[in-house]
């Protein structure tokens, strides 16, 4: 029976990449294909554990993946000079101030980079892994299927942009951009020593 909670797992992730895609205006021609994908994806999680069992959940996992890079694809044509770092190891990399408009960072390994305020509007961020990546100040307003899940094993601020659809985890920082201002010889919690306690 716990064999069945991964494949429904996954099935219920290709649902909500199939609903993100639909509200993706660039795609229109291809909500068709989105649409049918969707219903198809939603009457598979409707079956018995045994149907369940005997299903070749990366077939249609494939299949959903190459109409997903297909929308990404329609989406992302207008931007130029887009980069390709589609299942790149950019582990610890710096790219800070970098501008990946467009880019396609699908299955990136972006562990512990430094993306302080990166351009990634408009990025394909499916499968990006950002465990520990810095995200402070980026702007991720426009990018494409951003999870939440991404965004809690990232570091971020109050300056980071996010998609409206996405939550600023509780762990990210008030802002980069707030220094505290200490008097020379002053503790800087009042009631904790030097001057003025």
């Amino acid at each position: 029976m716990f064999a069945v909670f991964p494949i429904v797992r996954d099935l219920h992730e290709l649902l909500w990449y199939l609903t993100e895609a639909l509200k993706l205006q660039p795609a229109g021609p291809l909500h068709r294909d989105v649409s049918r994908a969707l219903e198809q994806t939603r009457l598979l999680t409707h079956k018995s554990p045994d149907a369940l069992l005997e299903l070749d959940v990366s077939a249609h996992r494939r299949e959903v993946n190459a109409l997903l890079l297909r929308v990404s694809d329609l989406v992302r044509v207008e931007i130029r000079n887009k980069k390709d770092h589609r299942g790149a190891d950019l582990i610890g990399a710096d790219l800070q101030d970098t501008d990946l408009r467009g880019a396609s960072l699908r299955g990136a390994y972006l562990i512990g980079a430094d993306l302080r305020c990166a351009d990634l509007r408009m990025a394909d961020l499916t499968g990006a892994d950002f465990r520990g990546a810095n995200l402070s100040g980026a702007d991720l307003s426009d990018s494409i299927f951003l999870i939440q899940a991404q965004l809690d094993a990232a570091k971020g601020d109050a300056d980071t942009k996010l998609p409206a659809s996405r939550t600023r985890p509780p762990h990210w920082s008030p802002s980069a951009h707030v220094r505290a201002v200490v008097t020379p010889g002053a503790h800087p919690l009042p009631g904790l020593g030097g001057q003025g306690t």
